[in-house]
């Protein structure tokens, strides 16, 4: 039986990917970045129970040396999640596709698609093949949020089903996308020129950091691999950095300033890009 460690479900956004979808954030991710807004994603639970010490409604209990989450009993205060020093949640459930899928039900009409986010949701092909194929029979579309680390040309049959993914690039200097993620950015370059001959792109986005980020060499690299007409279908959202739930050397850093990012969007507009957005 397939199962994928599910963070959370949101049955209604409009940020992750176009119209109302429902959005699946799966947990643990192969990279980790210092940018992080979500860094409880990043880790599984080992059951240390840290966590459980500081619960004051009880909702977390250690049951054969696991810790064992009771959600009519959370209140949502996420002490649990500060008090983690791994990066991770108790809060996690393994679901089958055909479970996520019944809770995607509950949102239908209302909702163009689902997209499946983390963490690293392509860590779990399998899972969203088969939670793909399930959302393919009412009709809805099916998109992929992803760090572009993973070779994604060995998984042409999750790529087919998909409508699209939505890829973060990091950084374009692999020295700093190192010192960034801890991770080497070789298979971004090609998950890049894979997925735009498939035209299976659905957005590029930078957060743009200055002094962390070449976002500048990350448009030019970009307009280097992925040429025009095609780079002009390729929506780009900019993000501006902002430090909301970030921990570490960064979690009391200031977002760079609108004009650095309008300088930005000058740039990638002058490379190719024709729809630019800053976000």
């Amino acid at each position: 039986m397939i199962k994928a460690p599910i963070n959370k479900i949101i049955p209604y956004s409009v940020v992750d990917g176009p119209g109302n979808r429902v959005a699946i954030f799966v947990q643990k991710c192969n990279i980790h970045c210092l940018y992080c807004h979500n860094p409880e994603t990043q880790n599984l639970c080992n059951s240390c129970g840290r966590c459980v010490k500081t619960c004051r409604q009880g909702a977390l209990s250690v049951i054969n040396g696991k810790v064992v989450w009771d959600k009519t009993k959370c209140i949502s205060c996420d002490v649990c999640i500060k008090t983690c020093q791994r990066h991770a949640s108790p809060k996690v459930i393994y679901m089958t596709p055909e479970e996520v899928f019944r809770e995607v039900q509950k949102s239908i009409p209302f909702i163009r698609g689902i997209s499946v986010s983390g963490g690293e949701c392509d860590l779990y092909p399998q899972f969203l093949f088969q939670l793909f194929k399930l959302a393919k029979q009412e009709h809805l579309t099916c998109l992929m949020d992803c760090n572009g680390t993973i070779d994604l040309s060995e998984y042409p049959a999750l790529i087919e089903i998909s409508d699209g993914v939505m890829l973060d690039i990091k950084s374009w200097d692999d020295q700093v996308f190192q010192k960034l993620t801890g991770f080497s950015n070789e298979n971004v370059k090609k998950n890049l020129i894979y997925l735009s001959e498939k035209k299976k792109i659905e957005e590029i986005r930078i957060v743009s950091l200055p002094g962390f980020v070449d976002a500048d060499a990350v448009i030019d690299g970009i307009a280097g691999l992925i040429k025009s007409p095609a780079l002009h279908d390729i929506p780009l959202k900019l993000i501006r950095f902002r430090h909301f739930g970030v921990r570490g050397i960064l979690e009391d850093h200031p977002a760079p300033s609108m004009q650095y990012m309008e300088t930005l969007k000058k740039h990638a507009l002058s490379a190719g890009f024709s729809n630019v957005l800053i976000i």
